[in-house]
């Protein structure tokens, strides 16, 4: 059987992940439950849950002494770019200083491990105007949150490098699925939007708030092509201290999105436009070729991806 920790195991990606893997093998998560939740998780025989933050040394240090792990997705991290911005020392914390503890725990326990993916984030690219972004795109990273993943990222890549740990990185665009958390700040905005639309079904009076004129764009990914992602960079050689673009090589507007959503449940959804945040990025869309080198071969677009996402709300 094989073990793997992670990190972050009862957020939105961490959870849809152990559920996955719990089926067949150890899994250990490890969770503070700042933004996830043990719900999430579905409970058996092969899971094991540790409430604790990853920023704790003697927790940290007693679980990677005590268990020999094949594989480790570190995916712990305050995922708020608006939270890094009002809170850059606390985020820090997590972000970067709980990762570079970690590779050195590695370094001193895991002797044997085959891999450690870390999750960066399609912030790290910032506004730097070159679409699509791929993986030597200039970096310009614009918050204190895309700073933290860019040099946290980099010194787990480093650590392949100098000390022979075996490690890799991929670089989320915008993750949806089930299992996200719609009143967590760190929410994507397609969760918000489906709870808005669950609320208008249920005959509450609501509207969506959008930050900016609609027109800015992303490349949202759904969570299924996530872990096919993980698993492909978790497993393949030429991974080995290479970084990843997580994402589906095609945009969509914010208009564009909510139309598609409209049309799909014939509700029309009101909304509010309000100024653009601090950090925000315009557009972003992932160039995905050397994912796709491995192996990967994202199997829902947009329209096929929220189908499945709204049906699994049961809302239609």
């Amino acid at each position: 059987m094989i073990n793997y920790l992670i990190t972050g195991g009862a957020g939105f990606i961490g959870s849809t992940l152990a559920n996955h893997l719990s089926k067949e093998n150890k899994v250990i998560v490890l969770d503070d439950l700042s933004m996830g939740k043990k719900e999430n998780l579905v409970v058996n025989l092969n899971l094991e849950f540790i409430e604790g933050s990853v920023t704790d040394k003697d927790l940290m240090t007693e679980v990677l002494s005590n268990n020999k792990f094949d594989y480790i997705f570190h995916l712990a991290a305050i995922a708020s770019v608006a939270d890094s911005v009002e809170r850059p020392v606390e985020t820090h914390q997590i972000n970067f200083e709980s990762v570079l503890m970690m590779l050195e725990l590695i370094r001193k326990y895991q002797k044997d491990l085959k891999r450690l993916v870390f999750s960066s984030s399609a912030a790290v690219y910032g506004d730097e105007p070159t679409l699509p972004k791929h993986e030597d795109s200039v970096i310009r990273p614009l918050t204190p949150y895309a700073v933290d993943k860019f040099a946290a990222e980099q010194y787990v890549l480093d650590y392949n490098h100098l000390y022979g740990i075996n490690t890799s990185a991929v670089r989320f665009f915008n993750v949806y699925g089930p299992n996200q958390n719609p009143e967590s700040p760190y929410s994507g905005v397609i969760s918000i939007l489906v709870d808005r639309y669950k609320k208008i079904q249920k005959g509450e009076d609501t509207h969506f708030t959008l930050f900016g004129d609609g027109s800015q764009s992303r490349d949202f990914v759904f969570i299924e092509d996530v872990i096919q992602a993980l698993l492909l960079v978790a497993s393949k050689d030429e991974a080995l201290g290479r970084q990843f673009n997580v994402g589906t090589g095609n945009a969509i507007t914010l208009n564009e999105l909510i139309e598609v959503i409209d049309e799909t449940l014939n509700i029309n959804l009101s909304v509010k436009h309000e100024s653009e945040r601090d950090g925000d990025i315009k557009d972003s869309v992932a160039d995905i070729s050397r994912l796709k080198k491995l192996g990967y071969k994202p199997n829902f677009s947009v329209q096929e991806g929220m189908k499945k996402y709204l049906a699994s709300e049961e809302l239609f």
